[in-house]
């Protein structure tokens, strides 16, 4: 009986189908499970195309890449990168926030942005100054423009009376002229004259 012998590249390609197979049963999985993660530390990773070493390698991750978690096993964790493509890496070199040099561009963007805005805001409270002190301005002048119709209105009702107690003054001045007069001459008439 002859026996032949499997080869060790046989094998893998075995295994790597299986895996294929197993994959597309199980399918992938619901996006809402997925999580954002980086790669940490000071590395790079070797992209796969399955979860073993013996896979292709794809391409190759460093520090600061983003990817999503799309599934976990103890050795192995299978991702999707944040510019498209996906693949395998082994367990154990994501952290689930970014590595402090993104970090810092993030927070040099964010500084950035609320320094343009600390400018525009500057801008406008200076801008609102200034109308605020036009506007106070304005406000002092109206206010000296009022008093001063003030007191011309006043002085105006009290320089209309004037003529009014002088036209009084004269009437009863003339009346009593006239009264006197008159009584004067009605005396005149009224006494007889006798002569002696």
């Amino acid at each position: 009986m002859i026996r032949t012998q499997r080869t060790p590249r046989r094998g893998a390609i075995a295994t790597a189908t299986a895996a294929l197979l197993l994959s597309s049963v199980l399918g992938t999985p619901h996006p809402a499970l997925a999580e954002q993660a980086w790669v940490r530390g000071e590395i790079r990773l070797n992209l796969r195309t399955g979860p073993g070493s013996d896979y292709r390698i794809v391409r190759t991750l460093k520090t600061g890449d983003e990817v999503t978690i799309l599934q976990r096993s103890e050795k192995w964790t299978q991702i999707t990168l944040a510019e498209g493509g996906e693949g395998w890496i082994p367990a154990g070199y994501l952290q689930p926030q970014a590595p402090p040099t993104i970090r810092l561009g993030q927070i040099e963007q964010e500084l950035l942005g609320l320094r343009e805005q600390f400018e525009t805001v500057s801008a406008q409270r200076a801008a609102l100054a200034e109308s605020n002190q036009r506007l106070s301005e304005a406000d002092q002048q109206q206010a000296g423009q009022v008093a001063e119709l003030t007191r011309e209105n006043d002085r105006l009702k009290g320089g209309q009376r004037w003529p009014e107690w002088i036209t009084g003054a004269g009437v009863l001045s003339v009346g009593m002229l006239l009264g006197a007069l008159w009584s004067r001459s009605l005396s005149r008439r009224a006494r007889p004259r006798i002569k002696l």
